[in-house]
């Protein structure tokens, strides 16, 4: 028998940025549909709108139920949701309806989800000013995801599979500490026990992509040359070693802190199967440069399953009909992978929460 294919719900993020036109551009491929059932969640008439663009030929047929779903690469059935005055907002602008069309979708996405309705979910980009226009106060999908979620210990991770550029068997994590913050917050908002909640995150997230084999985590330093005894910093010894020897203690395979500049070089090299770094672009750069369009965004620590495109919502390239899908197809293809195990019965969660 044919294995049966996890349901992910694909959120199509900001209408005035790429987001409707990457769901609807990889929903044309069949490798999608071989791996998942996807079903769209947002405005019906902004995804036709992103099929006319495409010319996929692809019908968006509106649903009440995950139930009704027979996905195709020409059938998107479509969970309605957003307001009407999203339709109005110009390609590439800010806009607080556009902003809650992309909350609403978010939300409508997680309920399915908590509900057991779809197995996981895929988002495309939102647009961070727009969503606080709309009056929802988040940084972001990761914040506003854990408080549906109901949890406090959760982390951001980019995730990369293994290629050219990646020589680790089972690909490369990168998880995160602090996030969504001005860089003179990181020295404030940094503490042994993020460090050490983000290391533990990842450690069952790749724990468990490794099927049961502890992976090799690589922690970055937070200054440049790992502080250089003191010299440029103390946070390596303060904070960061702290919550090394007490994951060594537990059991987990950690190394650092590492200066990031040649941390991330073995990483690339197969060396570390993760990275703990301490703020946004210590993983986002290096990672990106490594796959950008086959980097996925997984947020660990929720009770489903979460993953994301890599990218922001691109307003300079929004409706041209020049939107990279590579990133979003990754992210489905890693969704089916995460979810498929809880799908045929196993009891596999990849975020090792109960549900």
């Amino acid at each position: 028998m044919e294995p049966k294919r996890p349901r992910i719900a694909v959120t199509m993020g900001d209408p005035a940025g790429i987001g409707p036109e990457i769901l609807v551009g990889a929903w044309a491929r069949p490798e999608v549909h071989q791996g998942c059932r996807p079903i769209a969640v947002g405005h019906p008439e902004i995804l036709r709108r992103a099929a006319r663009l495409w010319d996929t030929g692809a019908d968006v047929v509106p649903v009440a139920s995950p139930d009704q779903v027979q996905p195709s690469p020409r059938i998107i059935p479509c969970m309605v949701c957003g307001p009407d005055g999203a339709l109005e907002v110009a390609p590439g602008t800010i806009d607080a309806r556009s902003g809650q069309a992309a909350y609403d979708a978010v939300v409508t996405a997680a309920r399915l989800a908590l509900a057991d309705q779809v197995d996981a979910i895929t988002t495309a980009p939102l647009h961070k000013e727009a969503l606080h226009r709309a009056g929802h106060r988040y940084p972001g999908h990761t914040e506003l995801l854990a408080e549906l979620c109901g949890v406090q210990e959760f982390a951001m991770m980019l995730y990369l599979g293994p290629d050219e550029h990646v020589r680790a068997a089972d690909g490369l994590a990168v998880v995160h500490v602090t996030l969504h913050t001005a860089l003179s917050n990181v020295f404030g908002e940094l503490s042994t026990a993020q460090v050490l909640s983000k290391a533990r995150l990842v450690d069952r997230f790749m724990t468990e992509m490794k099927r049961g084999v502890r992976p090799r985590i690589g922690v970055c330093a937070l200054n440049p040359h790992g502080g250089e005894g003191g010299l440029f910093g103390d946070e390596e010894r303060r904070i960061i070693r702290p919550a090394v020897e007490q994951g060594l203690a537990e059991g987990m395979q950690l190394e650092g802190p590492l200066p990031t500049d040649t941390l991330m070089v073995r990483a690339r090299d197969g060396e570390f199967d993760a990275v703990v770094a301490m703020y946004h672009d210590q993983g986002h750069i290096a990672l990106k440069l490594l796959g950008m369009h086959r980097a996925v965004n997984v947020t660990l620590g929720l009770p489903i399953v979460r993953t994301s495109v890599a990218h922001g919502t691109a307003f300079d390239l929004a409706w041209q009909g020049r939107a990279e899908i590579g990133s979003m197809i990754e992210a489905l293809r890693v969704a089916g992978r995460l979810a498929g195990p809880r799908v045929q019965g196993s009891g596999f969660r990849v975020q090792g929460s109960e549900k």
